[in-house]
């Protein structure tokens, strides 16, 4: 019976999104229905979000967004779940038809989804269909963190990063891939750094786009820093300061928030669209960078599995378990950044170096936080580039 049981939780099934019409129903009932808050004439973005902003992608939800196409789109992907250590664990796998394809684990974070990968897993797991060599295939598992979307909602504590990371490791045992890669930015970025801690025998290397080192030790912490890299400083200063807001409601009382962003889609919507705004080289012009089918096709994501809630909690487990970045250990497996210079953190290279074993470090000509939706092609070469040496 025990080998039973294990072999079910171990059992790896097909899956498809097919979300009710009921849920569609509703959440068209209550978008019509919104209460709408006043803000002061005058006034943009100041306060948070812009109530006109909002309410234009609030109206193009309901009268224009086709969340069965973003559906479609989404199940052109091969898509399965499984239970980790007694997590549920949605997640998609690409398999390139080219049979010397790396394995690649890559990982969103929040406030994103899988679907921020939509623009970049073609090219990664079928590049002579995108004007690339097939030398550079990857076969592409891309899950959705324990939590988040379609894995559904977490039920016990202690779901923190390193448990995030813990899953990730698992799932590419479960699907037999002995050697591969992994990359992510935001939260992705920090798993896939532990993962490299506790999963550097089977590992390549790993890439991210949001390095987040320790500032090191002693008094001339400024040591080796160039002269062109004091700007990310300061916009770590700055955001800080002016942009941290989320993170400290996130990490403190996630609950008390998520009664107002789970009954509520315009709040949902104007929670999420800020970040994509902020974090990303659109000039405060959201829509210059991002149409709004995507984003709300990530948005209903968070809707229609009521993870937002869930997704948050990712901050109050990480912060009280004190593993925001790997603070205790060095990456020491093959280790490529990615600095995107609307990203939210951007530090040093020498900053880097005493966390990661860096051997690829490149500075992006743009793009910011949400790099495979903003800069998809920049990105993939990116990737490209690093993993040739693995092949």
């Amino acid at each position: 019976q025990l080998r039973e049981a294990r072999a079910m939780a171990d059992e790896i099934t097909p899956f498809r999104i097919a979300v009710p019409d009921s849920v569609l129903d509703d959440l068209r009932e209550r978008l019509a229905r919104t209460r709408w808050p006043d803000q002061i004439p005058g006034t943009t973005w100041e306060y948070g979000s812009e109530l006109a902003t909002v309410q234009d992608l609030c109206r193009y939800w309901l009268d224009e967004f086709d969340w069965r196409a973003a559906e479609a789109r989404l199940n052109e992907w091969p898509q399965f779940e499984t239970d980790v250590d007694g997590l549920h664990v949605h997640f998609a796998h690409v398999r390139s038809p080219h049979p010397d394809a790396v394995p690649l684990c890559i990982t969103h974070g929040w406030p994103g989804s899988i679907a921020e990968f939509t623009k970049i897993v073609g090219p990664l797991t079928d590049p002579t269909a995108h004007g690339g060599d097939a030398a550079d295939a990857f076969h592409v598992v891309a899950p959705s963190m324990p939590g988040y979307g379609f894995s559904g909602p977490t039920s016990e504590t202690g779901v923190d990063i390193r448990r995030v990371a813990r899953t990730n490791v698992a799932l590419m045992a479960r699907l037999g891939y002995e050697r591969y890669g992994a990359q992510g930015g935001d939260w992705g970025a920090i798993a896939t750094a532990e993962m490299g801690l506790i999963d550097a025998d089977h590992l390549h290397g790993i890439h991210v786009n949001m390095a987040v080192p320790r500032p090191p030790k002693g008094d001339d912490r400024m040591a080796g820093v160039l002269p062109e890299e004091i700007e990310g400083l300061q916009a770590v200063a700055d955001f800080r300061e002016h942009e941290s807001g989320y993170q400290h409601i996130q990490r403190t009382r996630p609950q008390t928030l998520a009664y107002g962003l789970t009954d509520s889609p315009a709040g949902l919507a104007g929670w999420i669209v800020e970040k994509f705004r902020v974090w990303s080289d659109c000039e405060g012009d959201v829509f210059s960078r991002f149409t709004r089918d995507e984003l709300l096709t990530n948005i209903m994501i968070y809707w229609v599995t009521g993870t937002i809630n869930a997704s948050t909690r990712l901050y109050y487990e990480t912060f009280r378990a004190g593993h925001l970045g790997s603070s205790d250990a060095r990456v020491e497996v093959p280790t490529a950044i990615a600095i995107f210079p609307k990203e939210i953190y951007r530090p040093p290279r020498v900053w880097c170096e005493g966390v990661y074993n860096v051997q690829q470090f490149t500075r992006m000509p743009s793009g910011g936080h949400f790099a495979a939706m903003e800069e998809p092609a920049l990105l993939v070469d990116d990737l490209r580039t690093f993993f040739r040496q693995f092949r």
